[in-house]
């Protein structure tokens, strides 16, 4: 699956009355910002019953860890002592002021996910990831504030860390927020050596 061509979709799906108009609003830069986390972590395989699917892992900080490997797990049969999980983790945030008529607040949410048949190397692939449509409903420079209407119709208040960004947005803007977390597991086979 083309996932940024699924956000993509989602995002003119709910921001059909969001289309920009070059001819009413000159040209400004608006304020966006965008945060990424990475994180990856290895655990060998120290024990394994493959008919309970019990499974004891220890991390690289020497933490033994206990669980039992759920149905879904396709290929337990294939993982053995000795062998490495990899784990990788990304977590994204992204803000982005977006000028348009008519907007109105809107969220949605995918899912997707991708695991290893039968037979084929173990491992997993998720991501999910929401995306949330706030309009800018008043803006006080001098306050250094600004209000949102989100989709259940509550407008609330913030103050702007950026004072610079007020200037930049405008009644009426889009704020849209995307929050993705994604996850893949990975199976390294034991070397003859280990």
């Amino acid at each position: 699956m083309n996932f940024s061509r699924y956000i993509a979709a989602a995002i003119l799906v709910l921001t059909t009355s969001m289309a920009q108009s070059s001819e009413a609003q000159p040209s400004v830069e608006k304020p966006a910002m965008s945060a990424t986390v990475t994180v990856m972590v290895s655990a060998q395989v120290e024990a394994i019953n493959h008919e309970t699917r019990e499974v004891s892992i220890k991390r690289e900080d020497g933490e033994i860890i206990n669980f039992v490997a759920s149905e879904e797990a396709k290929n337990i049969d294939q993982v053995n002592v000795g062998d490495i999980i990899n784990a990788t983790y990304v977590e994204n945030v992204s803000i982005e002021v977006v000028a348009a008529e008519n907007a109105e607040a809107a969220a949605a949410q995918m899912s997707a996910s991708s695991r290893a048949k039968a037979g084929e190397e173990p491992g997993i692939k998720l991501l999910n990831q929401s995306i949330e449509i706030a309009t800018v409903e008043a803006i006080d420079l001098e306050a250094n504030t600004f209000q949102l209407k989100t989709v259940d119709g509550t407008i609330e208040e913030y103050t702007a860390l950026n004072p610079e960004n007020l200037k930049m947005a405008a009644v009426g803007d889009a704020v849209i927020s995307t929050h993705t977390q994604g996850l893949a597991l990975s199976l390294e086979k034991a070397t003859a050596e280990d």
